[in-house]
């Protein structure tokens, strides 16, 4: 519906603290906020120190919290609003916002063009990854599968990965099952697979996909896995044993892991129960050496992990961190997100993790999410 009216929405992470929500609505200008009634208290001890900060809209839950002054209730507000539609038609360079923790400092909005993060991170009208992105805009209702879609998104919305997957499902005319309360719950999620016959799970790497499967593996025959079909994970890969469990108990599922970032969009895939960080990417995605040159396939040479055509503008409201992130060689606008990465003769990118965090041991250099993988 934002999106609908030329909006901009912002993902809003439930568990920041006073601090990091007064930096996140400052830095990006927030006119509105739609919040929970749990979240009351933590609104209110924010919105009175932001003057551009007009409308409060609160969404009953059950709880009693208290809530700001000058709020109003979100059904009250949608019953008394107009059914004209008092905006203009949307455009392909409307903006796209995620904000994004990273890996250092306060969080940073991370602006795209509709038409950029569409086909960078929403599927680009190829639900089922079989055809390829659209050519033509019209075409996109022949892409539906005649199969029911249904896709439940296991991570709260504030993720990008849960938000990006929810939109690939409704561009392929699908469905979208959440979690009640947007709190992740094992029992839950493989109840709502049964109930809701989900065809796919989107989880954020091993922290989500561990207790699945213990819960699925302590109750093997409570719930109805047998709509499943794709379990993936973004945002963070699995790793070897947890895709052995994935085997073990779903042997008729397809496991993929996607990496990127709000930075990148998908920049590659993988999928099979294969270890290590080893992704098969597309003629957009390089690895780039410091004089912003390819790495030659095979060489080994360590460089970073680049991105091409579909990029974002920038960072909203800081330029250093934009040049930083975003530069040109040659005539081509790459991103550079800050991973390390080597690239096979065949083509397949080899991640190694992010160079700002890698630990210097005896001369070599360790990265965290090597340790992580073991």
């Amino acid at each position: 519906a934002a999106f609908k009216l030329r909006a901009v929405p912002i993902n809003v992470n439930y568990r920041y603290v006073e601090r990091e929500l007064h930096h996140l609505f400052d830095d990006a200008d927030l006119v509105a906020v739609l919040f929970s009634r749990q979240f009351g208290p933590r609104v209110a001890a924010v919105a009175a120190r932001l003057p551009e900060l007009h409308h409060l809209v609160v969404v009953e839950d059950g709880t009693d919290e208290a809530v700001p002054e000058g709020v109003v209730g979100y059904e009250e507000a949608l019953a008394a609003a107009s059914p004209q539609r008092g905006f203009a038609g949307r455009s392909a360079d409307d903006v796209f916002c995620a904000y994004t923790g990273g890996t250092t400092g306060m969080p940073k909005g991370v602006l795209w063009r509709h038409e950029d993060i569409f086909f960078a991170a929403l599927g680009g009208g190829d639900p089922l990854l079989d055809k390829g992105p659209l050519q033509d805009p019209d075409d996109l209702p022949g892409r539906i599968p005649d199969f029911p879609l249904v896709q439940l998104c296991a991570p709260p919305l504030m993720h990008v990965s849960a938000s990006w997957g929810a939109f690939n499902a409704f561009f392929g005319g699908g469905k979208v099952v959440l979690l009640s309360a947007g709190r992740f719950d094992a029992v839950e999620a493989w109840e709502a697979v049964a109930r809701e016959r989900v065809t796919a799970v989107t989880v954020v790497g091993d922290a989500m996909a561990r207790p699945l499967l213990d819960a699925l593996a302590a109750e093997p025959d409570r719930f109805d896995v047998s709509s499943l079909f794709v379990f993936a994970s973004g945002g963070a890969i699995l790793s070897p044993a947890t895709k052995a469990e994935i085997a073990r108990l779903l042997p008729n599922v397809i496991v993929i892991d996607t990496f990127g970032s709000s930075e990148t969009g998908v920049a590659g895939s993988r999928s099979g129960d294969g270890g290590g960080a080893r992704f098969t990417v597309d003629e957009s995605t390089a690895v780039l050496d410091d004089d912003l040159r390819p790495v030659a396939p095979g060489s080994g040479a360590v460089g970073r992990l680049a991105r091409r055509g579909h990029v974002p503008l920038g960072y909203y409201k800081d330029e250093a961190k934009t040049k930083a992130t975003f530069v040109e060689a040659d005539g081509v606008r790459w991103v550079l997100p800050g991973d390390m990465a080597t690239i096979d003769e065949d083509g397949t990118v080899v991640l190694l993790g992010r160079g700002s965090g890698s630990i210097n041991t005896g001369g070599e250099k360790v990265f965290p999410e090597e340790v992580e993988a073991v």
